[in-house]
């Protein structure tokens, strides 16, 4: 029998690649996209490569439409899909002051409720069979947090608190609910962020600068990891019968994100504008003193 699944987010990064693993691996696969171009492109991409799927425009933050799609795949399976892969995500890289309410409710939005949204819709289904499998896509960014990436950081952290309590709530109903956590991947994502970088600061010249390194900085891809390397670690998600509830996809996931949320703030803050340049002579003394445990010297009046 084959098993069918939904993946979101699939018009391009790691929900593509995903999209395309699982059609490879003999999945019926149900693949969203955020707009219909995407969808056409993701269609003619797997037909290129001799490869099945299903390939629709979803808006995940719509509630209609997503009941819409649920009704679709429920025509076309044994009441809705075996699985599910929420890759869906968008990420905006600027000051927390500097992103308007309506751009965080957006990202709070696909990242954080949307996952909830298509979790609610496949459940019932699920747990009338007494099996199934969700795979949450997160990033390490919800465990350490980055100046410029407060919003996004938000979002992954509430997308990693719900999946845990729902994991936990789904203890026994033989569905399975797994997190997987990205770092830095040359995605769609990412260049999202790098988009969102554009506009200068309407707050501080200052924040301006930032985004211009921030963006040259996330521009030279040559290092991160490819899409198909997290695509090996969802279909492992999939397919393990005794699945972790977390995987992480990275060195920068796995271990750089663990250590710094480790550290005490007076080490890991400064280390992290230091980084996005948002750090003085100063600060990097503070960090240097902190570091090796020395007390600084308190700043001498200046004499009358």
């Amino acid at each position: 029998m084959t098993t069918s699944v939904l993946v979101t987010g699939a018009g391009n990064g790691i929900g593509q690649a995903t999209a395309l693993r699982l059609a490879q691996a003999g999945y019926d696969v149900f693949a969203t996209a955020r707009t219909q171009d995407e969808a056409h492109r993701l269609s003619a991409r797997a037909a290129a490569e001799g490869l099945s799927l299903r390939a629709t425009a979803l808006d995940v933050s719509d509630p209609h439409a997503c009941e819409a799609a649920f009704g679709d795949i429920a025509d076309l399976t044994t009441g809705g899909p075996d699985a599910v892969v929420n890759a869906d995500g968008l990420a905006v890289a600027r000051a927390v002051e500097d992103v308007t309410e309506e751009t965080a409710r957006r990202i709070m939005e696909i990242n954080t409720f949307a996952s909830v949204r298509i979790a609610r819709l496949a459940l019932p289904t699920m747990r009338r069979r007494g099996r199934g499998r969700i795979v949450n896509l997160s990033s390490a960014a919800g465990r350490s947090v980055l100046p410029l990436g407060g919003w996004y950081g938000a979002s992954r952290a509430a997308s990693t608190a719900l999946t845990h309590a729902l994991r936990m709530e789904l203890a026994g109903s033989g569905v399975r609910l797994v997190l997987v956590e990205h770092g830095f991947h040359a995605t769609g994502l990412l260049q999202d962020a790098i988009h969102s970088l554009t506009p200068p600061s309407s707050i501080s010249t200052r924040f301006t600068d930032c985004y211009r390194s921030a963006a040259a900085a996330l521009s030279d891809s040559k290092r991160l990891g490819s899409p198909e390397r997290a695509a090996t670690t969802v279909h492992r998600a999939l397919t393990a019968r005794r699945p972790r509830a977390r995987y992480t996809v990275g060195l920068d996931a796995g271990l750089a994100a663990p250590l710094i949320a480790s550290l005490p703030y007076a080490i890991s803050d400064p280390v992290k504008r230091l980084a996005l340049g948002l750090t003085g002579p100063e600060t990097v003394s503070r960090f240097m003193c902190a570091l090796g445990g020395i007390p600084q010297r308190p700043k001498e009046e200046p004499r009358p």
